[in-house]
């Protein structure tokens, strides 16, 4: 067998893996044990005496994918992971297959090209200064402030680097003597989790997370956090940043950013906000001012690997003042960090990558192939989906909706079942394999949660799934 023979396998079997899931003949997804999954694919075998090509490729992908969620399945309604496009997985073939870790320009001119660019549009769609390409000086003036970004593997590492430069900015001198103890970071009690985690990892301690004050879906209040940012200031904390919500990952609401930028500007307190699911509404004219204000914002994170079809991961940290990106990260590498003559643009002291794959490939392919209008026209389809199905739950007398849906998340809940049974309805559906679904903590109770992601999905599958979960509910076996 060559390699192209197993080439075509492969290809092949995702292609009838990806035909079962869209014409829902297969479960959406199965869970075997894990022991037994791994003897079945012989792992220990392939590992000690290889072999992993023709027929026994063909049958190691068999039950590989069997055991694979679906994502190109209409019922798979549960985390917020892209659909990708067909374009952007050749893009994701094409980095795979050249293998230029680009973070240094000289080792990936082609793929370093492409991410600059596609941050660039990203900085111009949340209403920023792009960067001038760095062998053509800007024709504009000298003191204007231009952008800055850079796509990292994941929201969470951009979430982290995007708090790196708050901390830059409120303590210039942490990154060589330490974190100065009276630094807090005021977030809303439903942000990801990611912001906590960051807090640990950057010195500053979980315990100077300070809950920003919200109402009852968990939007902040920014009179109350007016007044919270002055009892902090009064008792000698410095507020490192304020965090704000566009599509919050419980229910996907989005914060009122000129509020909230108000009380930052007033307190001279850096605005992050986290924008990894709901920032993509700024491609729709229809959708935008779900964001309005967010160009005020001092960074935000951007995920495309949820809302544009890109496959994972590829997030972007972006910010209105490109030289605070250049504050998050500084040591010495003699072997990478040098003065040297180069056309291009090393984005390695920015990340906390050294080696970094050309994320900006897979999600320029699929942007190319559908072009910003096709894709504001998929983020207004699925955000339009999401209303609909608000509507069907609340027209069904079992069912509680959470909150009107400002985006493709929904909220609901079927009468008479607690918190508990609520999660051992969801493991029950999990279980059964038609449907894919997650549950979520939402204004102190637990919720069944939908995050309508795959293009394909139509009204016509949640209404399934609601005629499903009573029968479930209600069996005992």
């Amino acid at each position: 067998m060559t390699t192209r023979d197993d080439m075509d396998i492969v290809r092949s079997r995702l292609e009838s893996w990806e035909a079962e899931a869209r014409m829902e003949r297969a479960p959406v997804l199965v869970q075997p044990p894990m022991s037994r999954l791994a003897e079945d694919l012989d792992l220990g075998g392939l590992i000690a005496s290889g072999g992993l090509t023709g027929g026994r490729l063909e049958a190691f992908l068999e039950t590989y994918l069997a055991a694979s969620h679906r994502i190109p399945h209409p019922h798979g309604m549960g985390h917020q992971v892209a659909c990708p496009h067909p374009s952007a997985i050749l893009g994701g073939y094409v980095d795979v297959f050249t293998n230029n870790p680009m973070a240094i320009y000289e080792m990936g001119p082609a793929a370093a090209t492409v991410e600059y660019a596609v941050v660039n549009w990203m900085l111009e769609k949340v209403g920023w200064t792009p960067r001038p390409w760095p062998d053509r000086p800007s024709g504009k003036g000298r003191g204007e402030v231009c952008g800055g970004g850079v796509l990292t593997h994941g929201g969470s590492l951009a979430q982290l680097t995007a708090l790196a430069a708050a901390r830059a900015h409120a303590d210039p001198e942490a990154w060589e003597n330490g974190v100065s103890p009276d630094l807090v970071v005021v977030s809303p009690p439903d942000a990801h989790y990611s912001v906590s985690r960051a807090l640990g990892i950057l010195g500053i301690g979980q315990k100077a997370l300070v809950s920003a004050p919200c109402d009852g879906c968990g939007r902040i209040v920014p009179s109350e956090l007016d007044r919270l940012l002055d009892d902090l200031g009064r008792r000698g904390r410095k507020v490192m940043a304020v965090t704000a919500n566009a599509g919050c990952t419980a229910a996907g609401l989005y914060d009122d950013f000129h509020a909230v930028a108000d009380v930052c500007e007033r307190h001279g307190a850096w605005l992050h906000v986290d924008g990894a699911h709901g920032a993509s509404a700024l491609l729709s004219p229809r959708l935008r001012h779900l964001l309005d204000g967010v160009e005020r914002a001092d960074s935000l994170i951007w995920d495309a690997h949820k809302m544009m079809r890109t496959p994972g991961l590829c997030a972007a940290v972006l910010f209105r003042d490109g030289r605070h990106l250049d504050g998050a990260f500084r040591q010495q590498a003699s072997y990478l960090f040098h003065e040297k003559e180069q056309t291009g643009f090393d984005a390695i002291a920015h990340t906390v990558e050294c080696t970094k794959a050309g994320l900006g490939v897979k999600f320029f392919f699929g942007l190319a192939a559908e072009g910003e209008e096709g894709l504001a026209r998929y983020v207004e389809g699925r955000y339009a989906l999401g209303a609909e199905a608000a509507r069907l739950i609340a027209s069904r007398e079992e069912y509680e909706l959470a909150v009107e849906p400002q985006a493709n998340i929904v909220c609901f809940r079927l009468r008479g079942l607690d918190d508990d049974g609520h999660l051992e309805l969801r493991n029950r559906v999990l279980a059964d394999g038609r449907y894919y679904i997650t549950t979520t903590a939402f204004a102190g109770r637990r919720w069944l949660r939908l995050a309508i992601m795959n293009p394909e999905t139509e009204l016509r599958h949640v209404e399934g799934l609601l005629n499903l979960l009573p029968e479930l509910a209600k069996n005992d076996t």
